[in-house]
């Protein structure tokens, strides 16, 4: 058996049969790729992610979430980009990786870095941002994070990906400006900075031409403008025409097709339809894939999974956004008198569903959190997943009237949110809007405590005096909720999406999901915050907002230039300082906005972004940075 640690990609490709060269291009089975033994090249396992580890059980037969090896469950994408803290990401991406390498993983099928459309779209909870800035930024240190270890990555799903309906063939129909302003930059910034080794095609086409062979989107973009060099993989199921496919840069095939489509591909170069040095190429980057990864998985180590968890829960506490505090009604007072109110508060939303759903290696209530923390609770269940019933809504006033402050714990539950459908409004389910109207009666002091990886209606936003939006913050929920709410810790979240108020509102509205075949893009570059700035839409809570238990204050803010080239940089600095009395952190914002252009353009865009702790009284300078880039649209013309 030939020792591939000592022979050039070559000269293996070289002793390869066609048979062979072409077997290696699909997948072994669900998760492994393929080996050719007697040149002693090994296949390697995949693993879904991207928010934890799911790898199936290997003498499980089937792939639900039981059938899954415990891991540590992070909160979700849509969650972590709300701590607008890429060193965050990094650590959580490292954590995930030691898991990897327990479990001898060469792969994480993550992160998803689509832009989110729509607020309906039902995989946004795997989708960072609806920003290509901050969405790139949070991708790219996931990446590093993870591929630190020696892991690989898998950034998906490239591209226009941003609805389950019809996914695995409806054509997204967008135009060459937006394509370029909104759906590509994500990607290119983590192309170019963070490199991951391979990249994922979406299953939907791109303006009539299915992305696992769509040459201008892998080719010509991918690697010949932003440099790619690693291996493309089609979405599981997502090849059509796999000699096309290959042509059009898709090496790896996902999962097994039973030899099906590789005996095309031999059928393809025998007949001269198929260039034998494409199939080289492809076979070349998958050889190189399997290497990348062997000396991390050689080095085997448990991954400490107590202190894994304990990074899902910091990673959680980042994250959550407070969107409203009135009368200061949090943080609650030590040993006060509260009424936990919904199923949530025991038996929490903390993740998607789908491919990405983890099996935790625990759970934390927040019920149980708050009594640990010191908090006299009584708890009433308020309602339950198959709707609200008079007893229950009976106990849950009972124990409002008696308490201080209610905690409603409510959001959507599993059947309203997952990958593999849309969902059809924006609202709750109506047994909790009802649920806390009928609280409001009885009393006034409500906080709500939302579990949801999209954004919803609040028809009693008004109304009650707090709101906790957790998203789906992984496995510690609870006791980060507890965190939070107490004041142990500091909220500092800020959206990484525009919440509407109502759907009606969404620029996306008269096109989601489109027709049959197509989904036309027509609000163009105007999507989130774009849209509802230009036109002057108040959302119900803006893209970049959250509040804190303690005050900033901005100033002294400096340009380093009054003037630039395209090829200099403009350094901006400002200070920030906490004049509260709590210690915090705030995610500091920078936008541009073009005074004069020849050209539409979006009423402001973000084009910098830094998270800083500062204790109470400190102040500290931040620097950003700006470049050609910052001030750039794509012109169709040039």
């Amino acid at each position: 058996m030939a020792d591939n640690k000592k022979l050039k990609n070559a000269e293996l490709i070289a002793q390869m049969t066609l048979e062979e060269k072409a077997g290696l291009c699909s997948g072994e089975d669900y998760w492994r790729l393929k080996s050719v033994e007697r040149l002693g090249v090994k296949g390697v396992q995949v693993s879904d992610g991207p928010h934890g580890l799911r790898k199936k059980q290997e003498d499980s037969k089937e792939n639900s979430l039981v059938s899954s090896v415990p891991a540590v469950c992070y909160p979700t994408a849509a969650t972590t980009a709300c701590s607008w803290d890429p060193d965050m990401l990094r650590e959580m991406g490292s954590a995930i990786a030691d898991e990897c390498i327990k479990e001898d993983i060469s792969v994480l099928l993550g992160p998803g870095t689509n832009m989110k459309r729509s607020p309906l779209c039902g995989r946004n909870f795997e989708y960072f941002s609806e920003d290509p800035f901050l969405a790139g930024r949070m991708a790219a240190a996931f990446i590093d994070g993870v591929q630190s270890k020696g892991i690989g990555t898998s950034l998906k799903h490239f591209a226009v990906n941003s609805q389950e309906k019809r996914r695995m063939s409806v054509s997204s129909v967008v135009d060459e400006r937006t394509l370029r302003e909104i759906y590509l930059p994500a990607y290119e910034y983590a192309v170019k900075t963070a490199r991951p080794w391979t990249v994922m095609n979406a299953y939907n086409r791109v303006n009539g031409t299915y992305c696992s062979e769509n040459a201008y989107l892998q080719n010509d973009i991918l690697r010949d403008e932003w440099g790619f060099d690693g291996l493309v993989v089609s979405d599981w199921g997502a090849v059509n025409n796999r000699v096309k496919g290959l042509a059009a840069g898709n090496d790896l095939e996902m999962p097994s097709s039973g030899g099906a489509n590789d005996r095309k591909i031999v059928e393809a170069v025998r007949s001269g339809e198929l260039d034998e040095a494409v199939l080289d190429t492809a076979v070349d980057r998958i050889i190189e894939l399997i290497k990348r990864s062997q000396p991390a998985l050689a080095n085997k180590a448990e991954a400490d999974m107590d202190a894994n968890h304990a990074a899902a829960r910091k990673a959680a506490c980042s994250s959550a956004v407070l969107l409203k505090n009135e009368d200061g009604i949090l943080p609650l007072k030590k040993g006060a008198k509260i009424a936990v109110v919904g199923d949530m508060a025991k038996n929490p939303r903390y993740q998607g569903a789908g491919s990405s759903q983890i099996n935790p290696t625990r759970i934390d209530d927040a019920l149980y959190a708050l009594e640990d923390s010191g908090m006299d609770c009584v708890y009433a269940q308020g309602w339950a997943e198959k709707g609200v019933e008079s007893v229950l809504v009976d106990g849950a006033l009972a124990a409002a009237k008696k308490a201080e402050t209610v905690l409603v714990f409510a959001g959507l539950t599993p059947q309203y949110e997952s990958e593999g459908y849309d969902r059809k409004t924006m609202a709750l389910p109506a047994d909790q809007n009802r649920l806390i109207s009928e609280i409001l009666k009885v009393n006034r002091n409500v906080v709500v405590v939302l579990a949801a990886g999209s954004p919803v209606e609040m028809p009693w936003k008004n109304e009650v005096k707090g709101i906790l939006h957790m998203y789906l913050a992984g496995q510690a929920f609870g006791s980060a909720a507890a965190k939070l709410l107490t004041g142990e810790v500091n909220p500092s979240g800020k959206l990484a999406e525009t919440i509407p108020e109502r759907l009606e509102d969404n620029p996306s509205y008269d096109n989601f999901p489109g027709g049959r075949r197509t989904v036309v893009y027509k609000e163009g570059i105007y999507i989130g915050y774009r849209y509802y700035d230009t036109a002057g839409v108040a959302p119900a809570y803006p893209f970049g907002f959250g509040l804190s238990y303690t005050s900033f204050e901005y100033s002294d803010l400096k340009l380093d230039k009054k003037s630039m080239k395209d090829t200099s940089e403009l350094k901006v600095s400002f200070k920030v300082k906490n004049t509260g009395s709590v210690d915090g952190a705030e995610a500091a914002q920078l936008y541009v906005k073009d005074i004069k252009s020849t050209i539409f353009r979006p009423e402001k865009e973000l084009k910098g972004f830094k998270k800083v702790f500062l204790k109470a009284g400190e102040e500290k300078e931040i620097e950003l940075i700006l470049d050609k880039r910052s001030f750039a649209y794509y012109n169709v013309n040039i």
